[in-house]
Parts: structure tokens; sequence; C-alpha cells
């Protein structure tokens, strides 16, 4: 234990800090921790593990990094995609159709997201255009419409937490054919070179991350809107810019600046909080709308604000919709990230928001949905809480990670 502790204070000090002139890792981080172990580095990259989840800091410019990410996860990439190709060649598309639909969606990305998929071509043993392919492919892998049951997110603050503070969370939910991605999943941290935020995202390894956090504490997720609306002419895929709003925004101000500013391709509800706060965005190609609450908000798979006058939601969103900010009601006071996992953990069938091979429609018992993974957040000291259905809660520290 105290050999591999020493290895991982070294190459992240030295490797991280030295090599490429980025802010050291905080002092106050205690190598000899069990929850955060070294396991390898690759060209100023490190890969270490928490718990069951593989855990990437990167480091320098975004080509590196990409590098440095293709490198570490060569494997779980080369894996994933070989997954993706194979389903997509059973429901009769070739593997170049494959790699056209990837390269086609990636056309508008930010420029330094596509010098990370260049880095990761270069180290992964997948072509550029796989690369992308990979980016997009749960997407392309479920080749469906949007799940009508596709997320949730509770925050409170103030008088609902015990110490004043933010605690944000989200559950990612979807049909059960995306579940074999979680074998998959990284907590991936980048520390650019550039001056720009340090953003950590989780999910599947290179495919699009739809939660992410930076190193000032803004935390963004999205949920389905619960309808399908398109913008009428050719936009941007509003969560890739995530990644571009995590590096560039550090306040909330700014990032309500920015939210409105990148017009939307589609139809979203956008969730973020940070040190001083929590929002909802609802969001169209022509309108976005933020709401907020007193203490706590929270948000499923429909527009909440009267003001849109839409038809009466889906059962399953209202239903966890309400039974999150009944929860939280009846834990106020009390919320701290532990009780906010606890109300997370609550499945939808007892009340709560989360599921497990879940039937939504009694006339179609073939149609499963669960959370496919968890994430709390606090702002306040960049913690990260993250949870699949196969396991438990794992706590990690982003802040030290961040070199904060």
């Amino acid at each position: 234990m105290k050999l591999i502790a020493v290895l991982l204070t070294l190459c992240i000090l030295t490797g991280c800090a030295a090599a490429l002139s980025l802010p050291a890792v905080s002092s106050q981080y205690t190598p000899a921790r069990p929850d955060l172990m070294y396991v390898s580095s690759f060209e100023g990259g490190h890969r270490l593990q928490a718990g069951d989840y593989p855990v990437i800091v990167l480091s320098g410019t975004y080509r590196q990094m990409g590098r440095q990410y293709g490198g570490l996860m060569k494997a779980e990439l080369n894996e994933e995609y070989r997954f993706i190709s194979s389903a997509y060649v059973k429901r009769g598309y070739s593997n170049e159709q494959l790699r056209a639909d990837g390269r086609e969606a990636s056309v508008l990305y930010p420029k330094r997201l596509k010098e990370v998929f260049s880095g990761m071509a270069e180290t992964s043993g997948l072509t550029q255009d796989e690369v992308m392919a990979l980016y997009n492919g749960l997407v392309i892998y479920l080749m469906v419409p949007p799940a009508d049951a596709s997320c949730s997110y509770l925050s409170a603050w103030g008088n609902y937490t015990t110490d004043g503070s933010v605690i944000a969370s989200r559950n990612w939910d979807l049909d059960d054919v995306a579940l074999p991605f979680n074998r998959w999943n990284v907590l991936v941290v980048y520390r650019p070179s550039d001056g720009s935020n340090g953003v950590a995202t989780f999910g599947p390894a290179g495919v699009r991350p739809e939660t992410a956090m930076n190193s000032k504490g803004l935390f963004i997720a999205d949920d389905f809107a619960g309808f399908i609306e398109s913008a009428p002419d050719t936009r941007p895929d509003y969560v890739a810019e995530f990644f571009r709003f995590m590096l560039d925004y550090s306040t909330l101000a700014e990032l309500d600046v920015g939210l409105r500013g990148a017009a939307t391709n589609v139809g979203w509800i956008i969730n973020v909080a940070g040190p001083d706060g929590a929002f909802v965005y609802e969001v169209t190609p022509n309108q976005t709308r933020q709401r907020t609450g007193d203490g706590v908000v929270a948000a499923a798979n429909h527009f909440v604000d009267p003001a849109w006058n839409l038809p009466p939601p889906a059962e399953h969103s209202l239903s966890r919709y309400e039974g999150l900010l009944r929860e939280a009601d009846e834990a106020k006071g009390s919320i701290d990230a532990r009780r906010m996992m606890q109300i997370r953990d609550v499945r939808w069938e007892d009340g709560g928001a989360t599921f497990v091979h879940s039937v939504l429609a009694p006339d179609h018992p073939e149609e499963l949905y669960s959370t496919i993974h968890q994430v709390v957040f606090l702002p306040d000291s960049r913690t990260v809480w993250i949870k699949d259905p196969d396991s438990d809660w794992q706590k990690v520290e982003l802040g030290m990670l961040f070199g904060a």
C-alpha cells in the first residue's frame, strides 16, 4: 500500500505539475487512502482506481490529453467500439456507415474537443472516424428516439441542507439496452494547460458525456424534455457543448449567458448547479426559461413552467418529479451527501425516481427502463459520488485531482 501511495503521489505531482507546469495536486490529499489507487501512467496522464471505477487524470494541450486518454483506456475503447460495431452490423448497417454517421454527427463539435479526438486516434488503435463514431456510439447503438423516461435532477441548499451549501444530483436513465455500457464507465479529469477550467465527466469511455463538472464547482447535466422539437436550421449538438461550457465558464452567471447564447438544436431540460445556487433551464430551439426554488429544485422529463401551456406530462415523469420534491421536503434540514444518496436510491415503484428494469407502459412489458448511473456533487468542495446499478456509491475528491 505504501509503495503504491508513494508512486501515486510522485506520478501526479511530478508528471502533471512539473512536466506540464500545471498547479500541483492539493497537499491536503492523503495518499494512503484506499479509495484512490494508482494503476498506470502514459505520457503525463495517469490512471487511478476508485473502488469499481477507473479514474483518468489528463494534463496538457487538448491533443496531449487525447493521446493520454487513448493510451490509458485503449483496451476499453476498442472493446466498446467492437460492441457498438457488432450491434450496428446486426441491424443491417456496415462499419463504413457507422464511421460515416459518427463523422457527420461531429462536424460542428468544438475545435478543442476535436483535438482530443485526434489525440485519442493516435494512441488508442482506433481511427479518428472510429473515435467520433464511438463518441456518438450510445446514440447510434440505441437507434431509437430519446426514451420518454430519460433522467432526473434534484438539488438542495439553504434550509434544506445541513450547512446551507448546495448539493446537486442526477440520475441518467435510459432503455435497458444501454446497461451493457456500464462496464466501460470512467471518471475523466481534464487539466488543460491553456488556462481553461479543469473539467470532469462521468460515463462510458469515449462516449459523449451528459454529466460534467468543473474546477470552479459548476455542474451541468441534461434530461429529455418529454417531446422532440428540432431547430429549423443546422445547429451544434447542445449536449456536446457541455465540455466547452465547463472549460470556459466559472460562475453561474457566466454559464447562464453561455446557455442562452448557444441556441439548442432540439428541446432539452438543462440542469445546473454551483456554489451559489441551482437552476433548471427548459429549452426549445426558440426560447429558454429558467426556474429555481426556495432551497430545492427538481426536474424529470417535462417542462414545469406553466407559461409553456403544454399538455399534461407523462405519469412516470410527474411522479418522479413530485417524488423527488416530497423526499426533499421530508428530509428538510438534514440533507447532506449521504442523505441525498438515500433519496436517489428510492425506486420509482416506491415513490422515488430510480428505475430498475421498470415497466412504464403495462401494454408494452417488453420495454424496460433502468437508471444507468447516478451522480451526487458538492460544488463547494468539488466532491463527487458516482454509482451504477452493480456497484456502491463511490466518493472521489475532484478538488485534489483538479489541482485546486
